[in-house]
């Protein structure tokens, strides 16, 4: 067992003691056995600085430091407050009204396709994956695609690209991430995983269901260290995806995962997106097409082509742009409160010219760098599967 694994051990078992003797009424015991979780927790942060989870160990470090000082000042236990328990060999934060929803939060998008600018590559291997599937599922007697892994530079829309997805098939849309499974999954982390897996198949037998991942490199990326149930917690999305992947299911659960470090996952994951999506830079055309939608709501001068203002921005992401169009748009809001007309409710700022748009691409260079773009095209060429 490393060093690492002793000490998360050890605090699990110094709080578990803590929780015990602090349902008892042994206010004394407790505040002692909270300490010496607290100093664990203390020395695994120092020693491994570096550490995805460390910021739920400060926070867990947190929630102790604030249950000594209640135990020193003679409060007892709040029933209804969440209590930190433990199992054997884990952690994690339960209370009365917890549950996979709690975890991840589902939700109906309200994104259309049109809203997404360009990736027609992307909207097509997508449209094939899921949206036909759902419209005749007759039509696909070997099965379809469950998983589907989309990856690329960030701001270039995948996270977009689920949630049109979701609202063209009428799905519910479950969206997970490295920050709520880990604050509230630490260690028991492979039961809740099954948890969202299952509520998410009972759905799914009366309609569409979609898991969403949002930087799923964190979550199911291979790391060189590992601590507490990490690895149980990986093996059992690689059941549960298993599991949904078997043609035999005809309900229609699917698994979007976003990344922007594909090389960061396991090959074990990798082959269980059946769909692999890059979602590149946009191009010219895409670009155009975003400074029509994101110039729309904006009063602009007559000098203001926007074709021009695609053609400069090339190699500049999805949000790259919407950044620049916002950026002009405050630059004419600052001007006329610095002018002191802001005061006069019908006042509104001048239109935006040519030479704003100027001077804010003067001053910014794009968010993704070239070296980035064919590390990109590398990934892609030796694990695409559209």
């Amino acid at each position: 067992m490393s060093v690492s694994q002793q000490l998360e051990q050890a605090a699990m078992q110094y709080a578990a003691q803590a929780v015990r003797l602090d349902q008892m009424g042994d206010t004394e015991q407790a505040a002692t056995y909270y300490r010496k979780a607290i100093e664990s927790l203390t020395r695994l942060v120092k020693l491994y600085p570096d550490y995805n989870l460390n910021r739920v160990y400060i926070d867990r470090v947190t929630v102790y430091k604030e249950r000594v000082r209640v135990l020193q000042d003679g409060g007892s236990l709040d029933e209804q407050r969440p209590i930190v328990t433990f199992s054997s060999e884990t952690t994690t934060v339960r209370s009365e009204k917890s549950s996979s929803e709690d975890v991840a939060p589902q939700e109906k998008p309200n994104v259309k396709w049109g809203e997404v600018a360009g990736l027609d590559d992307a909207k097509k291997a997508i449209k094939e994956a899921i949206v036909y599937p759902v419209q005749r599922p007759d039509l696909f007697p070997l099965g379809w695609p469950r998983g589907i892994l989309v990856f690329g530079p960030p701001g270039c829309g995948k996270t977009l690209l689920a949630a049109a997805v979701a609202t063209e098939i009428d799905a519910d849309f479950i969206m997970v991430d490295a920050a709520n499974i880990m604050s509230k999954w630490l260690g028991v982390a492979e039961q809740n995983v099954a948890k969202v897996f299952a509520s998410a198949r009972k759905t799914a037998q009366e309609h569409p269901v979609i898991i969403f991942i949002d930087e799923v490199d964190s979550l199911l990326g291979m790391h060189t260290q590992e601590v507490g149930g990490e690895v149980r917690m990986r093996n059992q999305f690689l059941k549960e995806m298993d599991g949904i992947i078997d043609k035999g299911n005809n309900y229609h659960l699917y698994v979007i995962a976003a990344t922007n470090k594909p090389w960061d996952l396991d090959w074990a994951f990798i082959r269980r997106f059946q769909k692999r999506i890059m979602v590149p830079l946009p191009d010219y055309e895409t670009r155009l097409q975003m400074f029509d939608l994101y110039t729309k709501q904006l009063d602009l001068s007559s000098d203001v082509d926007v074709r021009e203002l695609a053609r400069m921005t090339e190699g500049f992401s999805g949000s790259d742009v919407r950044d620049i169009c916002q950026s002009v748009r405050l630059e004419v809001i600052r001007e006329l409160f610095e002018s002191g007309q802001a005061e006069n409710r019908l006042a509104q700022p001048r239109p935006v010219a040519l030479k704003d748009f100027m001077e804010t691409l003067g001053g910014r260079k794009p968010s993704v760098s070239q070296k980035m773009v064919v590390e990109y095209e590398k990934w892609f060429e030796q694990f695409k599967a559209l």
